[in-house]
């Protein structure tokens, strides 16, 4: 997938300005794919260029005018055209699991900070979906019943929950393996 792709599905979500959708980005579209600003803005202005956003100019008080992307039918076209493209199973490439085998070769205790830091950044991601999802599809606050769009937000960021718990428990069990093989007692 491009960034492209991305970009589109997220200015058909809602139309936005290139630091409203870098927030996004850091929001919810990053639990599947991330971009840095350089990276937002330099695409946003190549499919300007190529006639796939459209663009309007708003006034602001006291600040520079913003500009306003929004997406144009051949950008519509080229999602579509996307959209009905194979794509390929994804492979799990993970340096984190060739450095646990590589532990056969060293002292496994060596690699058990490593793995908590792992297992803390998934965590803190976990966190992050459940506060996610709770303010925007299951909590007291979120809206009322979900238009399409939103469900299938929401199926997205199931996904991540799902794939994040998975991940804790692996890390979990790899915890509890390095430290049965260092002879390290669980905290």
């Amino acid at each position: 997938m491009a960034l492209d792709h991305a970009i589109l599905v997220s200015l058909l979500e809602r139309p936005g300005s290139g630091y409203e959708l870098s927030r996004r980005f850091e929001r919810s579209i990053g639990y599947f794919w991330t971009a840095t600003h350089q990276q937002i803005y330099r695409v946003l202005a190549r499919m300007e260029a190529e006639g796939k956003l459209s663009v309007r100019v708003v006034p602001q008080q006291g600040r520079p005018d913003k500009k306003e992307y929004s997406v144009a039918a051949p950008g519509r076209e080229a999602l579509a055209g996307w959209l009905r493209e194979p794509v390929e199973p994804e492979s799990l490439r993970h340096d984190l699991a060739v450095k646990i085998r590589g532990a056969a070769f060293d002292d496994p205790a060596g690699l058990i900070g490593e793995v908590e830091r792992h297992h803390r950044a998934h965590s803190d991601r976990l966190a992050r979906y459940l506060t996610g999802e709770l303010r925007d599809f299951t909590g007291p606050e979120a809206p009322g019943p979900l238009d399409a769009g939103q469900e299938l937000q929401h199926v997205v960021l199931r996904g991540g929950i799902a794939f994040e718990r998975m991940t804790i428990a692996w890390l979990d069990d790899v915890l509890a393996t390095l430290r049965r093989l260092a002879g390290t007692p669980a905290p």
